[in-house]
């Protein structure tokens, strides 16, 4: 017995995806370019990947004496948290797979890289493919957080893919899984299997991507819904003029989704982690601009206003991250004896005799709940700062402070704010046009680089913020991404995060208006995401994305007659 499906999805199923002209034809091959090397640690890189170090970039392009169309079978495992768009990366797969060669077969891993360990897996058949196009989620084959990184983890992904006479594998990830996937092809290629390894680039966090990789897939989507909800937040803080809105978005290491949005919406105040580390902004300073703001708005007779926040945010606060580092230390000597007093007053005065000064004062200015959440170290050791809900610690630090000034004859501001968290209503929405067919893109590129034999590389498409026709599909080294950094007291390899810049056009462009944000009501209610209607709606990519190429975004509609 079919499932019950809206009528939105039942016209999404059936929505085609677009693909680069290079992907429309069969008279495809890859040509491969320089050599490439990582910006950094190139002998430690070296030393860690003989076999997969130093290859070349990789362009799909159209032409004859391609790879030979045989039949192949390819494995697909989705690992990570969700994002939008990963289900049209394994229907380009598949889609790739059978147009080239009908014999071919597409076997998904279950419950994330476990799967692939465990040898757990299932065939993906057209019938499957069919109901899950165009759909948001990882329910198709689902995702786990398991790394294949031991040895006996490495042989057994080798033994099952002897077993299953495999050709490749595309590990859908982000940069912790696209890493984990180099290691994976380094160690099958030194071993002999005939396997290769191709990564995929997801994470809506949109911090894997670099001058190859233009965006991390999920991004658009997961961004347009949350600006959506923010958009609506805004009309609503209009309507009732009375509260303050704090709303924190996804983005522990990098503030890409807070900034995003903030272009998109135009609230307020937005709190971008990147430049409070910069410049160094203390918690105090970060507590009294928003009071200042809360008071100037309040001057003008608004009482009300929307903050975004990166879930992040405390850990780029300077004088948070000292005092997280010796609250730490103290910790891993005195933590029986700190949870053995009595009450919490004895606890913070404990703590005030062992903390500096100013590490003393930070941690006391914090609301109770949050202190003893600190109190607590995670199985790994660590000081659980993750587990601050960082608008509920700003929301409070503001009361206070609101209070302070009116005790003081400063400010007759009424605040009254309300906090929301913004985080999983947007991993698993419906994708986006452009994550829909970015998407299906990789996938079917994804193939082309199997068919080459190439193993070690994360498959790319370029040309982003035009139509879809003139987009540029190819693969990057995983190696030339690569740099050391210390994990859990070792320096290990991995790519790169990348974060905010504060010299690119992204943030310039915020830069440029905050302060007229922040004072005037010029909020933009974007709406729900556009699956229909004018390509410049429908189709485009995020503000970032543009700013980011500095050129005008062309619709597809303009393409009539251009090319064939």
């Amino acid at each position: 017995m079919s499932r019950e499906i809206s009528a939105l999805q039942r016209a999404r199923l059936g929505y085609q995806p677009k693909l680069p002209k290079a992907l429309r034809t069969t008279r495809t091959k890859v040509e491969l370019g320089a050599p490439t090397e990582p910006a950094t640690d190139r002998e430690k890189i070296k030393e860690l990947f003989p076999n997969t170090y130093g290859q070349p970039l990789a362009a799909i392009v159209e032409g004859e004496g391609g790879p030979v169309v045989a039949p192949l079978n390819v494995g697909v495992v989705l690992s990570g948290g969700q994002a939008p768009g990963g289900h049209n990366v394994i229907a380009g797969l598949f889609d790739a797979l059978k147009s080239a060669n009908e014999e071919s077969r597409l076997f998904g891993f279950l419950k994330g890289p476990g799967g692939v360990i465990k040898g757990q897996y299932k065939e993906l058949t057209a019938e499957l493919i069919d109901e899950y196009r165009n759909t948001g989620g990882f329910d198709m084959i689902m995702s786990g957080r398991d790394k294949i990184e031991k040895p006996e983890h490495l042989a057994a992904c080798k033994k099952n893919f002897a077993e299953m006479d495999l050709d490749g594998l595309v590990v859908i990830g982000g940069d912790d899984s696209n890493t984990n996937a180099a290691v994976l092809a380094e160690y099958l290629l030194a071993e002999g299997s005939k396997t290769v390894i191709i990564g995929a680039p997801k994470t809506i966090d949109g911090d894997m991507k670099n001058g190859r990789i233009e965006a991390s897939f999920g991004f658009d989507t997961a961004c347009k819904t949350y600006s959506e909800l923010i958009g609506n937040i805004c009309r609503d803080a209009t309507s009732a003029v009375k509260y303050w809105h704090f709303i924190r978005l996804m983005g522990r290491a990098a503030s890409h989704v807070a900034l995003e949005c903030a272009l998109q919406t135009q609230p307020n105040i937005t709190l971008i982690s990147e430049e409070i580390h910069t410049k160094g902004i203390t918690l105090e300073e970060i507590v009294n601009y928003i009071a200042d703001v809360v008071h100037r708005r309040s001057q003008a007779g608004k009482n009300y206003g929307v903050l975004v926040v990166p879930e992040g945010l405390p850990e780029f606060i300077p004088d948070i991250k000292a005092m997280i580092d010796e609250l730490s230390s103290i910790l891993g000597r005195d933590e029986e004896y700190i949870q053995r007093l009595g009450v919490h007053s004895e606890r913070v005065q404990y703590l005030s005799g062992h903390l500096s000064e100013r590490s003393a004062r930070v941690y006391s200015c914090l609301p109770q709940d949050i202190q003893e959440v600190l109190l607590r170290r995670d199985s790994h050791g660590n000081v659980p700062l993750s587990q601050v809900e960082t608008e509920r610690l700003l929301m409070d630090l503001v009361s206070n402070r609101i209070r302070q000034m009116k005790s003081r004859g400063k400010t007759n501001a009424r605040f009254s704010p309300l906090g929301h968290f913004f985080g999983y209503e947007g991993r698993s929405a419906m994708p986006t046009n452009f994550d829909a067919n970015y998407c299906y893109s990789l996938g079917f590129a994804a193939v082309q680089l199997i068919r080459a034999r190439l193993t070690g590389y994360t498959v790319n498409v370029q040309n982003l913020t035009k139509p879809s026709n003139e987009w540029i599909a190819g693969g990057t080294p995983v190696t030339m991404m690569l740099n050391m950094e210390v994990r859990k007291g070792k320096a290990v390899p991995v790519i790169r995060k990348a974060l905010v810049d504060l010299e690119d056009a992204p943030f310039k462009k915020f830069a440029e208006n905050r302060e007229r944000w922040a004072l005037n009501d010029e909020y933009v209610f974007p709406g729900p995401i556009q699956y229909f209607g004018p390509p410049e709606i429908s189709d485009a990519p995020t503000k970032t994305l543009a700013l980011e190429k500095d050129e005008a975004i062309v619709p597809e509609a303009e393409l009539v007659g251009r090319s064939s």
